[in-house]
């Protein structure tokens, strides 16, 4: 299989409160709008993948999925989004494997994670040892 490119899928039980949560509050910039009524979605963008927000679930999320959210700087990232009205329900903190990480939820529950990777981490660092970077070994 090879795999070109990827994103989550959301059915919320409130799409209307939905598209303003992640279009208007997280700012989120639009990659793409289709459809209408109940089968209304869009695409954001959100850094090197998609969300999509589409349709309905009917009920809230049951936690089964996670989005993980790379930004440059959580304590900006923190501090604008509180601005924005969006509360934390865990303050950032740097995980055992060396994240810096705070979490959020959207309006149906669904948990966000908001990363940032810290100058010394080893996701960094390329691993591949000299002769990957193509330059004098």
């Amino acid at each position: 299989m090879d795999v070109l490119t990827s994103r989550t899928i959301i059915r919320p039980s409130d799409l209307d409160r939905s598209l303003a949560f992640y279009g208007g509050m997280l700012g989120l910039a639009v990659a793409r709008e289709f459809g209408a009524g109940a089968g209304r979605g869009v695409v954001y963008f959100a850094g090197g993948g998609l969300i999509e927000v589409v349709g309905s679930a009917g009920a809230p999320g049951g936690g089964s999925i996670v989005l993980w959210l790379q930004v440059r700087s959580l304590e900006s990232t923190v501090a604008e989004l509180a601005e924005r009205g969006v509360e934390l329900v865990r303050p950032p903190a740097l995980e055992p494997w060396g994240l810096l990480e705070a979490w959020i939820d959207d309006p149906d529950g669904l948990r966000i994670h908001l990363v940032e990777v810290p100058p010394d981490h080893p996701l960094r660092r390329d691993l591949r040892g000299p002769a990957a970077g193509g330059g004098p070994g």
